[in-house]
């Protein structure tokens, strides 16, 4: 049940595209590992009613720029898009990390955002 619960959380919050693209890229290698992510991260943390989707995307977006996670922060833009925030709203929490994960960081998480802005 939980890994059902976990996709359809997955799929609404990345969109189709991308999951399809991950469960497509699985091999026999990466398989435990994206059952792992399906059932804990989206069955488990995202679908707990604690904090709405757009809390979590924001939380999400500032632990990303914090430890340097680029590859994953185009992602998790068009993930807090999707989950109501607006381009304001993500540019005032690349702010507020500018003062606290530092102004190069910031720097970098602007560019990749500006990029995803740019192509929605």
């Amino acid at each position: 049940m939980t890994h059902e619960k976990g996709m359809s959380t997955r799929r609404e919050v990345l969109g189709d595209a991308h999951v399809d693209a991950a469960v497509t890229g699985t091999t026999e290698f990466t398989a435990d590992f994206q059952d792992f992510i399906t059932r804990y991260a989206w069955g488990e943390i995202w679908s707990r009613p604690g904090l709405d989707r757009r809390t979590r995307s924001v939380v999400t977006l500032t632990a990303l720029v914090a430890l340097g996670h680029h590859h994953e922060l185009a992602m998790h833009v068009r993930a807090a898009l999707r989950n109501g925030l607006t381009t304001d709203e993500i540019k005032e929490v690349f702010l507020q990390c500018a003062v606290y994960c530092g102004v190069p960081a910031a720097n970098r998480a602007f560019a990749i955002a500006q990029e995803v802005l740019a192509e929605e």
